[in-house]
């Protein structure tokens, strides 16, 4: 139990910027109170997620939705709050531009504009000290014949061989997939195979990062993650859930033992080592749940969903395997898994100074009343700022 609890307390969730704003679906966002107004805000309210779980001590931004004049000030910023900036995210989806795609635009012009917001990025990441830049491309076509896909796959390895080459030593890119959306017809970085290949390619830099709402139904997440994880290839993590179609719902909340099953891969494959660099973030969108404790719950998830994964007994899984025992095989996963181990995170959280019941204690603590009051005026952030 010893060794569990370590690696528990080892381990960190990154927490997105935009989980704090105002964000929902393409139909309708609805605005909360004592929302942030900048990104100094965001980074005080990811601050919260931290001191109440103490396992989220880094934010990721997005560029340009968290813009500011001084990035090293942004970071100094964030070290006085206790936590630290993370990976950076691209927006290369949310100008007119783009309407025909960004890094494998047909026009020569659009292409070099999208690639110099990503190279932009590499200059934020080197005044806030992130070592993480996150690549998603909405890229792709709505109508066979639009455009030539194969030309389009080689637009994009352009691009990014020139933001590769960018990276200083210990930088590194993550390349996102995404089954569709907003293209109809075709994606131009639809599945992980695509996004691996690219990878492979470019070298160690470039890794995959697997978002879990980006799939279609059925597909079996956590092959892609052990396999990814056999190849060095796996960079990070997009946590989210969905139940249809669209995602960034909030992690475990639609298949739970599914996020166990990954958690699994991810200890199976040695992926707690921090020499394999593996990230867990979050890339969720509360619409209708509070924001703070929407992160705090998604933490939570992460955390019991591990923590049944360590569980796990290795030996008699292994032995089992080995005999060709379905049934002895598969139940001790299932006795894992139907472990409660919320008693024994209550526990490490005491050992580690906090309170056993993060969610309880921020209700507590009468945060939300006191920005309620005080962001009153200005615009709040969104989608768009």
């Amino acid at each position: 139990m010893t060794d569990i609890k370590a690696a528990l307390r080892a381990q960190h969730i990154e927490t997105p910027s935009w989980a704090y704003g105002n964000s929902g679906t393409r139909f309708k966002v609805f605005a909360q109170k004592g929302v942030p107004r900048d990104p100094y805000e965001k980074l005080a309210d990811a601050a919260q997620v931290n001191a109440h779980t103490g396992v989220a001590p880094t934010v990721a931004l997005h560029i340009p939705w968290d813009k500011v004049d001084d990035y090293a000030e942004l970071a100094r910023h964030a070290r006085e709050l206790g936590v630290g900036i993370g990976a950076i995210n691209s927006n290369v989806f949310q100008d007119d531009d783009y309407m025909l795609g960004s890094v494998t635009h047909p026009a020569a012009r659009v292409r070099r504009k999208a690639t110099d917001h990503l190279l932009e990025c590499v200059d934020i990441m080197d005044a806030t000290g992130s070592d993480t830049l996150k690549l998603w491309f909405s890229d792709g076509i709505n109508y066979p014949g639009q455009d030539d896909i194969r030309s389009r796959q080689d637009r994009l390895a352009e691009s990014l061989a020139q933001v590769y080459d960018r990276l200083g030593d210990g930088q590194r890119f993550l390349l996102e997939y995404k089954l569709f959306e907003p293209a109809f017809y075709a994606t131009d970085v639809p599945d992980w195979g695509t996004a691996y290949a690219h990878c492979v390619k470019l070298g160690p830099k470039a890794q995959v990062v697997v978002d879990t709402g980006h799939h279609a139904p059925g597909v079996n997440i956590e092959f892609i993650v052990a396999f990814l994880l056999r190849e060095g290839k796996l960079g990070g993590f997009d946590f989210n859930s969905r139940f249809y179609a669209d995602d960034d719902l909030m992690v475990g909340a639609a298949d739970p033992f599914q996020l166990f099953r990954i958690m699994y891969e991810v200890v199976r494959g040695g992926g707690f080592d921090p020499a394999t660099g593996v990230a867990f973030m979050l890339d969720q969108c509360h619409n209708i749940e509070p924001k703070i404790p929407g992160q705090i719950r998604s933490v939570m998830n992460v955390q019991e969903a591990t923590a049944k994964a360590l569980l796990v007994d290795r030996d008699a899984l292994a032995a089992a395997q080995s005999e060709g025992d379905v049934l002895g095989a598969n139940a001790v996963f299932m006795d894992a898994y139907n472990t409660d181990v919320r008693p024994l995170l209550a526990e490490l959280r005491e050992e580690q100074g906090l309170a056993p019941d993060p969610m309880a204690a921020y209700a507590k603590s009468g945060y939300f009343e006191k920005i309620a009051a005080e962001r009153v005026g200005g615009e709040q952030a969104g989608w768009g700022a």
